[in-house]
């Protein structure tokens, strides 16, 4: 039985002498992914306490010193004697690699830590690990320095309640810099509160001098999360469509809606994992959605006879869809597990999506036509995206018709070593083409504001005067048809003016890279220059501001007379102050664009570009007084 969970469940495979020799297999990388990874290994053991039903509360602290700790109210790990290492199953849990209750299939059904490393794995990579287990009226503790106990696991006092706590400080031998984000880890524990429904997840931060928290607990579960993504968005029918059931031992649980936008955003989980991949229950859910579709049309009698059959491309123009499975026995490509690779998998959700998703259509006429009309308007304009995009994708287009003629490129070949600043307005391209340094630095020069893609599709997209030299110049293509191996610079550098309307073109340029190059952004390409606001000249010689508050201590620290300049745009820099205050390698600030947290930049960027005009009000009213400098 599940709820007979002792020493006898742990089994040990084999000892764990690697981690700190190689913790890159283990955590993917020491940045800042890997940092975070230590938190969710320990997270997911609770979690997969709340799968069996035996957690229903689960705390996570981030505490000064960058100290985490983890609570939950689960069953508590086993404490008893082990009965092939003759020490506290505890110390075998945290200090053997490959050693837990996940193997036998007894104390646990399905989990997300099945490759037995998590929490033995954290204990390795961190300077001091604690856990406290509260467990059979007493409360047990131990330990760790590196992994190694500083003393056998004691029993410290007594107690009514069950439940592990895991307290650990990581390494900083093993990771170069050690700052937890909250952001990051919220993103994650929001989605395991959507994905268990009723468990509640609660993050906390004391760093600060405000405590930070927020609680996470969806009674919908994936339906609940569907709503969330769509909280700005239109939805174009009724209900939001949510299926759930087990197919020969693998749980199924599915929700989407359609919107009338023309982005497709669908998040795919294994046992509790974001596989960002993909894999095989993904292209489960897509051929049954693309064949359900073309069933319920000709079904319905949609369209004319002659017209094509629509194509996946089609079908989740507008799609928003979360699917979740949770299978026995999961085999993940890659420690890090980014995508599921059982082949079963594949045959099983597309099976049931077919079932189910027929059923809906059935069930509720109104829903399936709002549908279908969107997937059939999204077919005609694929016709005229076709010549369109072909201009992206066709063979040696570089080559064949150049580069854009306002692109002054660099001499460097290698993609790794090479910069594209993109700049607002003629002047300031003008000034940056003459300062920068020709070796890597190459330059595109805009002008005006360009399309709000938010609000166009795809074809509108890529004929786009405005866009089209960025698309050519990075060389990716863009969409379903972008391709990393061919981008062209590594840096790319959004450069404009330090206004209001040089924020606008930024917003506007980043709206552009996250809707149809994301991964440009995923994978750490994008910056934004940091142009110094004030010149300030004084008789030591010449020091810039990028703030008010940094003029102001600049003019408190020269003590003499000083001249103030305000730069109202960049095209006011000549070639030399462009280079040493904003081009420079050495002396530039350019601010790096990450993505922590895809929900969250989901609904910032559908707030404030989407054609909804009251959630855009509800946001400059709730944050207007928050702004700090306001150009007018």
């Amino acid at each position: 039985m599940a709820d007979n969970y002792t020493a006898q469940n742990i089994q040990v495979l084999e000892g764990m002498e690697h981690v700190r020799k190689r913790p890159g297999m283990y955590i993917g990388t020491t940045g800042p992914e890997g940092l975070h990874h230590l938190v969710y290994e320990v997270v997911d053991n609770s979690v997969d306490e709340a799968l069996i039903g035996f957690c229903t509360q689960v705390q996570v602290t981030i505490e000064t010193g960058e100290v985490i700790r983890v609570a939950d109210d689960g069953r508590g790990i086993p404490t008893d004697v082990h009965p092939t290492e003759g020490v506290s199953a505890l110390e075998v849990v945290m200090t053997r690699l490959n050693a837990g209750g996940k193997f036998d299939k007894k104390s646990y059904k399905v989990s997300s830590g099945l490759h037995g490393v998590g929490v033995s794995m954290v204990n390795a990579l961190s300077r001091w690990c604690e856990v406290t287990v509260h467990r059979d009226g007493a409360i047990f503790q131990q330990r760790y320095r590196r992994g190694v106990p500083e003393a056998p696991v004691q029993e410290v006092g007594a107690t009514d309640r069950h439940g592990t706590i895991t307290r650990f400080e990581p390494d900083p031998e093993m990771f170069a810099k050690i700052e937890f984000s909250f952001d990051m880890l919220s993103s994650r524990l929001r989605e395991l509160a959507f994905l268990n429904r009723g468990v509640s997840i609660q993050l906390v931060d004391t760093r600060g001098e405000e405590q930070r928290s927020s609680t996470f607990k969806f009674d919908g579960g994936v339906r609940s999360f569907v709503e969330y993504l769509h909280q700005n968005k239109k939805t174009i029918h009724e209900p939001v469509i949510a299926v759930g059931g087990e197919r020969d031992d693998v749980l199924i649980d599915i929700a989407l809606a359609w919107n009338d936008g023309y982005n497709e955003q669908v998040f795919s989980f294994a046992n509790n994992v974001h596989t960002r991949e993909g894999g095989s229950h993904l292209s489960g859910f897509r051929g049954a959605l693309t064949r359900t579709l073309n069933d319920a049309m000709r079904r319905m009698k949609l369209g004319k006879k002659d017209d094509e059959a629509l194509t996946g491309e089609d079908v989740r123009e507008g799609l928003t869809a979360v699917i979740s499975v949770k299978v026995p026995e999961p085999q993940f490509e890659g420690q890090t597990k980014q995508k599921l690779g059982n082949s079963e998998v594949r045959g099983l959700v597309e099976s049931f999506v077919n079932e189910e998703l027929a059923r809906f259509l059935q069930e509720w006429p109104p829903a399936a036509r709002a549908i279908l009309e969107k997937c059939m308007l999204a077919a005609k304009a694929r016709s005229a995206a076709r010549r369109a995009r072909e201009i992206t994708r066709r063979k040696g287009l570089l080559e064949s018709t150049g580069l854009p003629g306002k692109l002054a490129d660099c001499s460097e070949t290698d993609p790794a070593r090479c910069e594209l600043y993109i700049v607002e307005g003629d002047s300031a391209g003008g000034s940056a083409k003459q300062g920068r340094d020709r070796q890597f630095q190459a330059v595109l020069p805009l002008w005006g504001k360009m399309l709000n893609v938010e609000k166009a599709r795809p074809e509108k997209v890529l004929t786009n005067e405005k866009l089209l030299p960025i698309i050519t110049s990075l060389g990716v293509g863009m969409g379903t048809d972008l391709e990393m191996s061919r981008l062209r610079y590594h840096k790319v550098i959004l450069m404009a003016d330090a206004d209001v309307d040089g924020s606008h073109i930024r917003t506007l340029l980043l709206t552009f890279f996250y809707r149809h190059m994301k991964p440009l952004i995923a994978n750490r390409h994008v910056y934004i220059a940091m142009p110094p606001l004030y010149k300030i000249e004084h008789s030591g010689g010449v020091d810039y501001a990028h703030d008010d508050a940094q003029r102001d201590r600049l003019l408190a620290n020269n003590g003499a007379k000083s001249n103030v300049q305000r730069y109202k745009g960049l095209g006011e820099m000549n070639p030399d102050q462009l280079w040493e205050t904003t081009m420079n390698p050495a002396t530039r600030s350019i601010m790096h664009v990450s993505l922590d947290d895809d929900v969250e930049a989901e609904s910032a960027v559908t707030t404030l570009m989407g054609e909804a005009v009251e959630p855009r009000r509800k946001f400059i009213e709730d944050y207007a007084l928050s702004v700090g400098t306001l150009d007018v």
